[in-house]
């Protein structure tokens, strides 16, 4: 399988015959240059409900009429959006042709923000992804802060790589993604969500050189690594 990292936290995930995309922020996100209009997928994941992480969900879902997942209360606006969507929530999990999809914890917000009405509209609870596909486990840990339930999903999961905000501010910064990374006990931790916008820079060098098992791997906007 193929993980294209597109910048921020937008995650590419191919095999032969399904592609998947995690938080897709296209449109807006400085760090890659490909068109929305480009993008073939089949599958939509999103943590919640931020702008820089529904991102162009509803227009990939419905140019490629691919199913977005989300938590329930999330799913249904963006099916009122127009897209088609697979409803599901925190712990839950179900088998795709592709191999198997499940919801875990975050600790962040999730909420619709219409600055022009001043309205906030709660979209649920946000969450993490452990995505499995050609016998490979993926986690993709949305917004998150530290939290001591990354330490179970370390002893429960065989977890290939991991995906871990760095940017401070609105998520984990790189020290409590250091401590993240060890709980987790991935093969390989890549950084993400960060150097976006001015509050996130950070520098994922750091990060991966703080890593007590020297598993880290900074992945640059649009790069592709294969695992086999």
């Amino acid at each position: 399988m193929k993980i294209t990292y597109l910048g921020h936290s937008v995650v590419l995930l191919e095999n032969e015959n399904h592609s998947i995309i995690i938080d897709p922020f296209i449109n807006g996100n400085p760090h890659t240059s490909i068109k929305v209009e480009d993008i073939k997928v089949d599958t939509i994941l999103v943590t919640h409900g931020h702008a820089d992480h529904i991102g162009d969900a509803v227009e990939l879902s419905k140019q490629n009429d691919a199913v977005i997942i989300a938590p329930v209360e999330l799913a249904a606006w963006l099916e009122w959006q127009g897209a088609k969507v697979m409803p599901m929530h925190v712990g839950g999990s179900t088998k795709l042709p592709f191999g198997k999809v499940k919801l875990v914890e975050a600790i962040h917000g999730s909420s619709i923000i219409d600055d022009e009405k001043q309205v906030i509209i709660n979209v649920g609870p946000p969450v993490g992804y452990l995505v499995t596909m050609d016998e490979k486990v993926i986690y993709h840990a949305g917004d998150t802060a530290l939290y001591r339930g990354m330490k179970t999903l370390g002893e429960l999961e065989n977890i290939d790589v991991a995906f871990l905000p760095i940017g401070d501010h609105f998520t984990m910064g790189i020290d409590d993604a250091v401590v993240a990374a060890k709980w987790i006990n991935a093969k390989q931790v890549i950084p993400m969500h960060y150097n976006t916008f001015p509050p996130i820079q950070n520098d994922p060098n750091e990060f991966i050189s703080k890593l007590e098992n020297k598993n880290g791997l900074v992945m640059e906007a649009n790069s592709t690594i294969t695992l086999k």
